[in-house]
């Protein structure tokens, strides 16, 4: 197996065009981070009239907006009665909302500047593996229908037709949702938001930030960035000492492993309409098949530092569990991201100090948030006027003991594959 995204190889070609920063620069908005939130923010501000550029430490994507499963789902990680219980009432519906709608604005980016991102909007799957899990289902269920989603309990025969196996009897179809080639979908990002004005600055990491005068000075290690107002959208890749934003989340992992292309006359009836799903285990597992057929699976935890036999020996046991017709499979190559946790499974919007706005722990759904993130910082800073954002932009609390949150969830995560290997765990 290799190490590389699959993304990577089977997107559009990488931004060429690009340059590093060097020397003095100016903007009405500095933005430090080119993934997903960063870019949704340039362009809809570059689309207002405002003058922005973008800090970008690699190339674009770098980080885990390339790196990631590729759902483009809706709302939250818990189910929604679950959110008005961690953000209260008000915010909670209102964080309903907005994420309820987030699958539609990704949708009218990839349609409005004609990204080729292999998309797809057939639903995603949420797979019971258990009778608690199906359970669990009928909750979530209820939930989404109350709030009138398009959501819909699939059982019997045909929930193992649109999924291809024998193993589930039960799956809850979310028919906003769908399904991108993230590398691909965050580069086409990049090409909007020039195509709109925005400057875009690559290899070019943020050193640091003072605030000089009215601005912030962003220094990188050939030249700084100078603006009033400066958006940090660094979330799970904020290592710094200067970024408050690692102070918020705790730091976890998703890795994921991608077979060669099977044809359709081998594997056509795994997910044929080509929905992305994941389970309902203690630590779960996603699959997808991309648009060359390949079978991706992937869990929580850190893939790079395992050896290749317990990715491979995983991989072949989720496979024969749920997908037993494809035989042996060819695991073709496996990569891992980085995801930002919190402890209640919410995001965190908020004002480190003033002119500064940053966005951090989306618990697995960045593709959604990140995007209408964006948009409502966009809004924020040229209106005054956060109603378009999941949440209020506040203050934020430091999380406490966060190498202990990062450090529990890995050893329990890799505990739980280890099982799954042994066949402790089904």
């Amino acid at each position: 197996m290799q190490s590389t995204c699959v993304w990577t190889s089977t997107s559009l070609e990488p931004l060429h065009d690009t340059m590093q920063l060097s020397g003095e620069a100016s903007a009405d908005v500095a933005v430090i981070g080119g993934g997903i939130t960063g870019l949704s923010t340039a362009i809809h501000l570059a689309e207002a009239g405002v003058s922005v550029a973008l800090l970008e430490a690699g190339e674009i994507p770098s980080g885990g907006s390339g790196r990631s499963v590729g759902l483009v789902n809706a709302g939250m990680w818990i189910p929604p009665d679950d959110i008005l219980e961690a953000l209260g009432p008000e915010n909670g519906e209102r964080a309903n909302s907005v994420l309820g709608e987030a699958p539609a604005e990704v949708f009218k980016l990839i349609d409005r500047y004609a990204i080729d991102c292999q998309d797809t909007r057939t639903g995603t799957l949420h797979l019971a593996h258990n009778g608690r899990g199906e359970q669990e289902l009928e909750r979530r269920y209820q939930q989404f229908s109350q709030r009138g989603a398009p959501v819909e309990l699939l059982e019997g025969e045909d929930c193992q037709r649109r999924i291809g196996t024998q193993r589930i009897r039960r799956a809850l179809l979310d028919r906003r949702a769908g399904t991108l080639n993230p590398t691909a979908y965050t580069r086409g990002l990049a090409r909007a938001a020039r195509q709109a004005g925005a400057h875009l600055y690559t290899h070019s990491p943020a050193d640091g930030i003072e605030r000089v005068g009215e601005s912030w000075r962003v220094a990188t290690p050939h030249g700084s960035l100078r603006a009033p107002q400066l958006v940090i959208a660094t979330n799970a890749y904020s290592e710094d000492h200067w970024n408050q934003v690692r102070d918020v989340f705790f730091r976890g992992h998703f890795y994921q492993v991608a077979s060669a292309p099977l044809p359709d006359d081998i594997a056509g009836d795994i997910l044929p309409e080509r929905q992305g799903a994941w389970d309902t285990r203690m630590v779960l597992s996603s699959m997808r098949r991309d648009a060359e057929g390949r079978l991706i699976l992937g869990s929580l935890g850190r893939g790079e530092t395992k050896p290749e036999a317990f990715l491979r020996c995983w991989a072949d046991r989720i496979q024969r569990h749920y997908f037993p017709q494809l035989g042996q499979v060819d695991w073709e190559c496996t990569w891992t991201g980085q995801v930002g946790f919190t402890p209640d499974h919410t995001l965190r919007l908020f004002e480190p100090a003033p002119g500064i706005l940053a966005a951090a722990g989306y618990n697995g759904r960045g593709i959604t948030t990140g995007t209408v993130v964006g948009k409502g910082f966009a809004r924020y800073l040229t209106h005054g006027d956060d109603s378009s954002l999941p949440l209020p932009v506040r203050r934020a609390t430091p999380l406490r003991a966060k190498p202990l949150w990062s450090k529990a969830y890995e050893s329990g995560f890799t505990l739980y594959h280890a099982g799954q290997c042994l066949r402790i765990v089904a």
